[in-house]
């Protein structure tokens, strides 16, 4: 079993144990981490979307693993920590990953079930507290000042979660405790990983201000750049700098970073709302000037975005086409319908008269992407029937499809002319 770390950050204590709740080592009393005050938890699994697929691929744990699409342009999705300690990490090109772990194993997406693992998770979150607030499929945030009586002290609840996550969807995650969102994700973030951090509110100040200047929320590499020129290189640094020397520096966001160096941070946990779109896009191996070949990708982006509409329960109003350039020039172009649908055969319909709109003569195309915009849940739409329209058509056949998908798998039934495809996507959810 994996050992697990609690971290009295401001102490420098730290004490381990195996699941179970078994302590081991560590030095102060058996009272535990210090988290009064510290009801805001951030769970973020440990390398996601790799873990998930070592889940039927047990042969390769303990070995290094690349989760990418294909294509000469694919890019790393998730690896493994065996393969990061190569230096390989997410966004890097899998190319470029091959060179430097060339016997890492590459796995293809599977986005589907990365979706069913994460409405696992997320269950395990709402059965412990309603205030779950999800940041994307492998992490969230969870307020758990009402589970206190019920279920223990905050890092107890972390454990609880650990444990069960690790139990019921046999991955793991890291778990940071902490008086605000903000300082709970940094936590988690240096207990990955299968890790968790507590951070006690009293010694959330001197906690950030040893940290480099980079681990502000906020803080990219040109900001991060542009405050070392300043001298600042800590958040200790940052603190001690007037507001009014970061506001003309960095305008607003140089009041927003101050607070953050101060521990402040009032925003609270906001419940999971309904999605605001769902969407694919594929980014091609080679530019392609084919119409032929991007019309059969936009009606196997349509297929795959209707799907997911119908496995999330979801009805949409607005088609979204995206259409990227050789030189990288992005357009977007969008219709609303008369009424919701699911249908991949009305999405596709719309998406491909979008694409005709455009009025594209051999351009050299990048990346396409359909998307669905104005959601509602399924039971809320209301479909009126053409006078012409059978009752039942190609809402149930496609119902067909997906059932036949969880059966066989994904892709088992699909369009003929999607058969035999010219190119390896890479496909990205959205």
């Amino acid at each position: 079993m994996s050992r697990r770390q609690l971290d009295r950050a401001g102490e420098g204590q730290q004490r381990g144990g195996e699941r179970g709740g078994q302590r081991v080592g560590g030095a102060g009393s058996d009272a535990g981490p210090d988290d009064d005050g510290c009801p805001i938890l951030h769970v973020d699994m440990d390398a996601f979307y790799a873990s998930v697929e070592l889940i039927d691929r047990p042969d390769l744990r303990g070995l290094p693993v690349i989760v990418a699409g294909g294509g000469g342009r694919a890019v790393v999705l998730s690896a493994t920590y065996e393969a990061r300690r190569f230096g390989v990490h997410s966004a890097m090109p899998l190319g470029r990953a091959r060179r430097i772990c060339p016997q890492a194993t590459v796995i293809h997406p599977d986005h589907s079930r990365y979706a069913e693992v994460s409405r696992g998770v997320m269950e395990i979150f709402h059965s412990i507290t309603p205030l779950v607030e999800p940041s994307s499929l492998d992490e969230a945030f969870l307020d758990v000042s009402g589970a206190l009586r019920r279920v223990g002290r905050p890092a107890r609840i972390a454990q609880v979660i650990r444990d069960r996550v690790a139990d019921e969807q046999r991955i793991t995650c890291s778990v940071g405790v902490a008086a605000t969102k903000f300082v709970a994700k940094l936590a988690s973030g240096r207990a990955k990983p299968d890790g968790l951090l507590v951070v006690p509110a009293e010694h959330t100040v001197p906690y950030l201000h040893r940290l480099p200047i980079g681990a502000l929320w906020g803080v990219g590499d040109k900001t991060e750049d542009h405050l070392r020129r300043l001298g600042l290189h800590t958040v200790a640094d940052l603190a001690h700098t007037p507001v009014a020397t970061l506001e003309r520096a960095l305008g607003a966001a140089g009041v927003q970073l101050h607070e953050l160096s101060w521990g402040r941070d009032p925003r609270p946990v906001v419940p999971e709302q309904v999605e605001k779109s769902i969407g694919a896009e594929e980014t091609f191996a080679r530019d392609v000037d084919d119409p032929e070949v991007v019309g059969r990708e936009l009606l196997r982006l349509s297929e795959k975005v209707a799907s997911r509409l119908r496995s999330a329960g979801m009805i949409g109003r607005t088609v979204v086409i995206k259409v990227r350039f050789a030189d990288f020039t992005t357009i977007t172009r969008s219709r609303t319908l008369a009424e919701h649908t699911d249908v991949g055969r009305v999405v596709h319909a719309t998406a491909s008269s979008l694409y005709a709109g455009l009025g594209l003569d051999r351009a050299r195309v990048r990346l396409v992407g359909v998307r669905v915009e104005g959601l509602a849940e399924a039971g809320e739409g209301h479909h009126q029937l053409a006078f012409d329209e059978r009752e039942h058509g190609w809402r149930d056949a496609e119902r067909a499809v997906d059932r036949a998908g969880l059966r066989f798998g994904p892709g088992a039934v699909r369009p003929a002319s999607l058969v035999r495809e010219e190119y390896s996507p890479h496909d990205r959810g959205t």
